[in-house]
This record gives C-alpha cells, structure tokens and sequence, in this order.
C-alpha cells in the first residue's frame, strides 16, 4: 500500500519554497507514495507544474476567513462594527486583547476555524510547509489526521515570522521539525531548546538535469546587450535587497564598467526598485524583467549571479546558479556559508552594496578566480538522496 503524504502551504506562487517542494515531490517514488498538496488557495504561477500523479486539494473556506487572517485584528473589528455586527465585532476586538497580552494567536485561530470540521481523510504524514505562517501550522495540528507530522522552517526565525510562545506551544506537537540550513537549526534551537532533539537539516532540492534543460529552452536575454550581464534572481522584496544591488550598480557605472544588472522576479517592492532606479539614472542599466516560471535561460547566460539578500533560509537561486556554473556574489545570510566556501567557489560578503560592488570588480578583472570557481563548481555534487531518504524514513 502506498503511503499517502499531505503537503500544506499558502498557495503555488512563483518562489523559491514551491519550487524546492516541485523539485522533491518529483524524486518520491511513484508507485510508493501518494502526494497531495493542500492550498489555502487556487493562486500561483507553479500550479500548471505540479505533476499529474500529485493530488491537489484547496481549504473551500480560506477565502471567508482571509480578510480575519491576514488585516490587523483592530481593524477588523472596527470594520465589522461599520456592518452592523456588534457581537462578532466585540468577539474579534476581545481575541485581539487577548492576542497582544499572551503574543500568542492561537484562541484566534480556534475562534475562525471553530466551524471547520477535520478533513475526512487519514495520512501517513502531515507537513506544514508554507510559511511564515502560524496559521498553517496550528492547521496541521489541529484539522488533519495523521500517524506523524512534520513543521518546515524556511526561514529565518530571528528576522521575520517568528513567534516564540505560538512554536514553543504548536511545534512541540509536531514529531520532526526540518529546517533548511545548519545555521537556521542553530538559530531554532539556540532560541527553543526543548525543540533540538526533534529538529534535523533538510537542505532544499534542486533538479540538476531538469535545471540544464530548462536553461536550453526560451530566449533569455534579448536586448542585444554586448557588455557584463549581472543577475539576480528572487521576489523584489527589501529581504532580497534589490535596492542594494541598484545602489552597488551605481558605482559600476561610475567607475566605467561596461556592465547591465538584470533582476528576475515580481513583487510589492518594485515601485520602490523604479524610484531608486531613476533616482541613480539607471533605466538602461538596471532592468527589472518581471516574475518567470523559468529563469534558467537568464542564469545560463549572464556572467555574475548576484544573490543580495539581508535574509535567507536556504537559497535555492544560489543553488541553481552554482548548478549552471556561474561565477557568484552573496551576501552572509543565514545559510550562505553552507552552499559556498569563500574564494573558493564564490566570494561571501556582508550585506552592504559597497562590498557587493567591491567583489563585483574583483570577479570582472580576476580572470583566474574566474575559472577557479568554474572548475570546482564544475566538480561538486548535488545528489539529493540522502535528502530525500530523511522523509521516506520518517514515513515508514
């Protein structure tokens, strides 16, 4: 008999957590597991690649309660008083009290799914993987049945997200904690010990052969540009520090470069982009591309990947760059040490666009640091069974 494993996350937007869930679900063995990915919403550009063997099943009710999830309780209150409905006003204003005096939304959370009843079917495991996002969590525990169950951590839990009372309460209850990073462990753990035995790395997954393909396919750039293509890949969002990559573009143009950064990815963060884009008089040499299912033809031929995030769980952009051989930048967030070894395979920076623009130039003019970061990304391994086998294990 197969074993059936559930998924649960917000939705399959285009990003680095739903594609390093594409890329594991597709190394499960088919005629051993049954995988179904559970949504709180039918949104996202990755859902066309979920696999046809997968089972998809969304949460019929998210979109009554979204409004009461995601804006400020207050606000909701007073919203709901405008309506006329004093009794749910009171209630939601009184859980609200209660919220900010325990930090802890967990009676919330009961009070909005107190008429949801518990999905009818049984799974071998449960994983809690989108997030930052209490709710999903307190979801898993509390509305699925399950034999095990698993909390995901792909974050960083001293930056965003991170609520200590709600996981010293809710992740206890969960029987395998995975975080992305050896330093994202330590991080958990250093802030709730209680949680170490339970807590193990699982590092995300990328598809070598399916990266190499995709990259062969569509057209990338097609400006016609002849000088240094720069890269950067992620949601445009101030964690993933575009704004620094333009400030450190800036100088490469004052300094004479020949050189033209490009940023893949979409988000609440590009008006912010253009401002400091026209601010800096870059239009033509900093070009925002908008959001892409496949970026690979775009990392395959640029020559700088530059991943200038503040903060990272574990960056699956870096990884995919280093697959397609790419001289790289990174900022030191959390994990960045475990995907590279500093002058090395790539040079390590701090988060700051002058060291960003100083180990630009080092790469530009440093020929034979060049092909030293070509030839041992050329010679590393990205086998993700022993990855794999941490869940297969845990399913038994």
């Amino acid at each position: 008999m197969k074993k059936k494993i559930i998924f649960m996350l917000i939705n399959m937007n285009i990003g680095g957590t739903e594609k390093a869930l594409l890329n594991m679900i597709n190394e499960f063995p088919k005629d051993q597991y049954e995988i179904t990915i559970f949504l709180l919403e039918e949104y996202g550009g990755f859902l066309k690649f979920i696999p046809e063997d997968v089972k998809v099943k969304y949460f019929s009710g998210y979109q009554s309660i979204k409004d009461l999830l995601n804006q400020p309780q207050q606000m909701m209150s007073l919203q709901l008083l405008k309506e006329g409905k004093i009794v749910k006003a009171m209630i939601i204003l009184f859980l609200y009290i209660i919220t900010k005096i325990l930090k802890d939304r967990t009676l919330y959370f009961k009070y909005i799914l107190r008429k949801y009843p518990i999905l009818d079917e049984e799974y071998d495991v449960a994983v809690a993987y989108g997030g930052p996002m209490d709710f999903i969590s307190y979801f898993v525990i509390k509305k699925i049945k399950a034999k095990r169950k698993i909390q995901w951590i792909h974050f960083d839990v001293t930056k965003i997200g991170f609520n200590r009372k709600f996981a010293a309460k809710i992740y206890r209850k969960f029987q395998k904690i995975f975080v992305v990073s050896k330093e994202g462990k330590e991080k958990l753990t250093n802030i709730l010990p209680s949680l170490a035995e339970r807590t193990e790395i699982f590092r995300n997954i990328i598809s070598p052969q399916l990266i190499k393909t995709q990259a062969k396919e569509g057209e990338g750039f097609c400006d016609n540009f002849m000088g240094i293509k720069i890269l950067t890949v992620g949601r445009l969002s101030l964690e993933k520090g575009q704004d620094l990559a333009i400030k450190a573009m800036a100088k490469l143009k004052q300094e004479g470069f020949n050189v033209r950064w490009y940023c893949v990815g979409e988000g609440k963060f590009r008006n912010k982009c253009e401002e400091l884009i026209d601010e800096y008089n870059l239009k033509n040499d900093f070009i925002l591309l908008g959001s892409t299912h496949n970026p690979y033809p775009y990392i395959e031929q640029c020559d700088i990947y530059v991943q200038p995030s503040r903060h990272e769980g574990f960056c699956i952009t870096l990884a995919e760059a280093k697959c397609l051989v790419k001289p790289i930048v990174t900022t030191n967030f959390t994990g960045a040490k475990e995907q590279l070894n500093n002058w090395n395979n790539g040079l390590i920076v701090g988060i700051d666009e002058n060291e960003i623009y100083r180990a630009i130039v080092e790469i530009i003019t440093n020929n034979d640091l060049r092909k030293r970061f070509s030839h041992n990304l050329l010679i590393e391994s990205f086998d993700c069974k022993q990855e794999i086998k941490k869940i297969m294990d845990f399913a038994v």
